[in-house]
């Protein structure tokens, strides 16, 4: 990783992505964890205070050390397991049939490869396992997808890769998942280009 992306890009995450108008999102993609979760892209730890009481344990994925340090104090005062566990999210350090959950929040945008990173994690799922995840994307309008085409080589320049334009559900759906719950819709107080969410919950195929 370069220098920007190791010590600027997780400050800039840390601050953007932490308002307190993301809190519901937060809670609502967290509410179904339970078990043993597996957490990719896990950052400063900003979904740390909505874990659930079913949550057992977290294997953390994070690749960047400075994340990790942000992360500290809210690990520190959380009553879950907390375990850095892997660097990369599209090659998981685990077993098959690992985990009872994973969760993805705002971190398919940015992961090089997320069709990897999805077959990872249906991967080390157990029977039975769901997908929690949100996740910014292309927009359902098309005057929006015009401005996030215009705008994605600069947004991949200065936020560390990330991408405008990933179409969230078709990636899962095509990782080898059924998306049983899916809500789509632009997150209030934010430019409609970085904030069409999807947010939802998928199964493994059989």
């Amino acid at each position: 990783m370069s220098l920007y992306n190791d010590h600027v890009v997780p400050r800039l995450v840390n601050i953007a992505c932490a308002p307190s108008f993301t809190e519901a999102n937060r809670k609502r993609v967290c509410a179904g964890l339970s078990g043993r979760v597996v957490e990719i892209g896990f950052g400063s730890g900003l979904n740390v205070p909505y874990y659930p009481t079913t949550v057992e344990s977290v294997s953390a994925v994070e690749p960047a050390d400075l994340g990790w340090k942000l992360a500290r104090s809210r690990i520190d005062d959380s009553p879950v397991r907390i375990e850095r566990s892997g660097l990369d999210g599209q090659s998981l350090p685990f077993e098959d049939n690992t985990f009872d959950s994973a969760l993805s929040t705002w971190t398919l945008c940015t992961i090089p490869d997320a069709d990897a990173a999805l077959r990872e994690i249906r991967r080390v799922l157990a029977p039975g396992g769901t997908l929690h995840f949100v996740e910014h994307g292309l927009a359902p309008d098309e005057n929006v997808r015009r401005w996030q085409h215009r705008l994605e080589p600069i947004q991949k320049r200065v936020a560390g890769g990330c991408h405008l334009t990933r179409q969230i559900a078709d990636l899962v759906r095509g990782a080898g998942f059924e998306i049983r719950e899916l809500d789509t819709f632009y997150e209030e107080k934010t430019p409609k280009f970085f904030g069409a969410l999807s947010l939802g919950v998928a199964t493994p195929t059989a």
